[in-house]
């Protein structure tokens, strides 16, 4: 259940057996390597030296770990960039090269790295695909992450040129689907295709959502041919991949996932805290800057198990202060273990840390791991024993499932169009469907992350935050099912070439739904105006930032009002429309109503507590500095912790 990233190249052998003895004390069964090692793998071209890897893999099996291999595929080595310069990316902002230096160097249209890098995998996987010691592999590393997706290099041209002439067919069909009868933009020949890079103004969207798609298209496609390589000569070893939050991402997770056995997922609350909330008011912020936000993890632990259709692991969880953010708290005392049940409730089979020890040199050396340099022990050496402990109290864990009656549907889609189209620049897409997630959390509801592809019959409620692009095929599945549905703004307004839908928002939802969007508009943040909701009549919400004006058929019924008595929120059957960004308290009484009519039960806690289920399991986590007292489900038992629960700590029980 739980496990370690070690990088034995980075230590003296004499350290190697000592390591491995006290991480199996520690409780720990999996270890992660050669994610980076590629240089000390080959040195120059086909010069190989696996000895050291050898003996590294067999000073931990004698231990009793499992190792879990990776292709090191993220950091190419300089002799291979001298051979083959045009594995550099160009970066799309500046159209400089990228250089090496760092990692993550590669361009997913270089040809020459497509072979290169399949050919190291296919030597790695080779040698180590039957080793007893060997219980699975990662694929590259958080690939795609540091805008690395996208390149402006001339492969990348030709490569894209190509994807065009195959998806579209011939250039007259190009050139309606992305308008580019507008400001003379017409192209004769697919060859004439640019990058919609590094244009005096804005380029055309449609351009750039097909550009986006090509770019993900090609991670994939080099990812499937990886993960075949792996398969070929590891036939009896899962495979997964370790996938960075989905805001962060240029890629379509679910394409990504397809071909994996699960997802697995690097968990570093307190930097993505501050990347992601960094620009919230202090009071709202200092609370969590340790702790991270109470729904932060979670979101993406949900995430995690929605790609992965499964469990998923955490292949790398934050043990201390990191090296990347824009500021690095170090986190509360008794968060690592906080965070580790975090995931074991939301459905992680594995929490592995990283790293085992602090490194004293190069770009990480201010990243902490559970021993310091100096190899004391840190903070989180005791946390994480005390995981290890509580752990065998719960024999069963793996056995419980997380069963969610509510689903967030999700796409990379959304992602992208509010990306290129913002219209107000206050407007993001993974904000707006965090925050209807952290709604939903706080009501104690479960809640799944599906695609549009996906089986909707489970749920009950099923939200769409932000959903520009509608498919029939969805609609279709809408229909079929009895849930409820809510869609939020700017849902249904977009054809998939990024053009307005010809019959008015929300399009294609018209089917469930009558109503129109006649204008939209955008205001500052600071600038709201009130929400009215109409069950709550002593009420007054936050509409904000995205405002739609609507038109109603007569069957439809307003649930509620902006500051001048229209229309902002309407429900025809069992679809709702939320023409407006709201505050959150609207957000969760909304959804409290909605829970309650649908007779989902649901928990009200302080803002700083949080409830899941996992099975027979209920978990409470104590986000705050405060001791809170809880309520005992009844025919439950505590297994972990009591109704008062310290601050940074939490509390499990078994439902009887």
């Amino acid at each position: 259940m739980l496990g370690v990233c070690y990088y034995p190249e980075h230590w003296p052998e004499s350290l190697w057996a000592e390591d491995a003895r006290e991480m199996v004390e520690l409780g720990l069964r999996y270890v992660r390597i050669g994610e980076f090692a590629w240089s000390r793998l080959e040195s120059a071209p086909g010069v190989f030296h696996f000895e050291w890897l050898d003996r590294a893999i067999d000073t931990l099996a004698q231990a009793g770990l499992s190792v879990i291999m990776c292709t090191p595929t993220a950091t190419p080595p300089k002799w291979l960039i001298d051979l083959y310069p045009d594995i550099l990316p160009v970066d799309i902002k500046t159209g400089t090269v990228r250089g090496f230096g760092s990692r993550r160097h590669y361009d997913f249209s270089s040809e020459n790295y497509r072979r290169e890098a399949m050919r190291i995998s296919q030597v790695v996987a080779k040698r180590y695909g039957t080793h007893p010691a060997i219980c699975g592999w990662q694929t590259d590393n958080e690939i795609a992450c540091h805008d690395t997706a996208h390149s402006g290099s001339q492969n990348a041209k030709i490569a894209f040129q190509r994807w065009c002439k195959q998806f579209y067919g011939t250039i007259d069909k190009l050139n309606q689907a992305w308008g580019n009868v507008f400001w003379s933009m017409e192209y004769q020949s697919f060859e004439q295709i640019e990058l919609p890079i590094l244009a005096v103004t804005e380029t055309s969207p449609s351009h750039q959502l097909a550009y986006r798609r090509f770019s993900s298209d090609q991670v994939v496609k080099f990812h499937d041919e990886m993960v075949d390589v792996i398969r070929a000569h590891a036939p009896n070893q899962f495979v997964t991949h370790n996938f960075i939050p989905m805001h962060d991402t240029q890629t379509d997770n679910f394409a990504l996932a397809k071909k994996l056995d699960f997802v697995s997922y690097d968990n570093y609350p307190l930097g993505r805290t501050d990347l992601f909330f960094g620009d919230a008011p202090v009071a709202q912020f200092k609370k969590y800057m340790r702790t991270g936000h109470p729904d932060f993890s979670s979101y993406a632990f949900d995430q995690s198990r929605g790609i992965s259709n499964s469990s998923f692991w955490v292949m790398e969880q934050q043990p201390g202060p990191v090296n990347w953010a824009r500021h690095n708290p170090r986190p509360e005392k008794g968060m690592v273990r906080l965070w580790s049940w975090q995931a074991f409730a939301h459905g992680a089979e594995a929490v592995c840390y990283f790293r085992w020890r602090q490194v004293p040199f190069a770009q990480e050396q201010m990243h902490a791991g559970i021993k310091r340099n100096d190899n004391s022990r840190a903070a989180a050496y005791a946390e994480i024993a005390q995981v290890r402990d509580e752990l065998k109290l719960i024999a069963d864990l793996a056995e419980q499932p997380v069963q969610a009656k509510v689903a967030i549907v999700m796409t990379t889609e959304n992602q992208w169009v509010t990306e290129i189209e913002r219209q107000g620049d206050s407007f993001n897409q993974h904000k707006v469907e965090f925050g209807w997630y952290s709604a939903l959390r706080q009501l104690g509801l479960a809640v799944d992350f599906v695609s549009p592809e996906h089986d909707l019959s489970p749920y009950q409620l099923i939200v769409a935050p932000c959903m520009p692009i509608v498919s029939q095929s969805f609609v279709d599945r809408c229909k079929a099912s009895s849930a409820l549905l809510v869609f939020g703004p700017r849902s249904g307004a977009k054809t998939s070439e990024l053009t307005l839908v010809p019959n008015l928002g929300p399009g294609l939802l018209q089917q469930l739904i009558g109503v129109k969007v006649l204008s939209t508009e955008t205001i500052r943040p600071d600038c709201y105006e009130e929400l009215k909701l109409a069950t709550k009549s002593g009420n007054s919400y936050q509409s904000t930032q995205w405002r739609e004006e609507l038109e109603l058929s007569a069957n439809t019924r307003v649930i509620a009002s902006y500051h001048d008595k229209t229309p902002a929120v309407a429900r025809d059957g069992r679809t709702l429309y939320v023409a407006t960004l709201s505050c959150n308290s609207f957000l969760v009484d909304l959804f409290a109503d909605l829970a309650n009519e649908l007779q989902l039960p649901i928990l009200r806690l302080d803002e700083s507590l949080r409830s899941v289920q996992r099975g027979n399991l209920h978990f409470v986590f104590n986000y705050s500095a405060k001791v809170q007292q809880v309520v005992a489900p009844q025919h439950a038992d505590f297994l972990i912790g009591g109704s008062t629960i310290q601050p940074y700590d939490l509390a499990v029980l078994r439902l009887r």
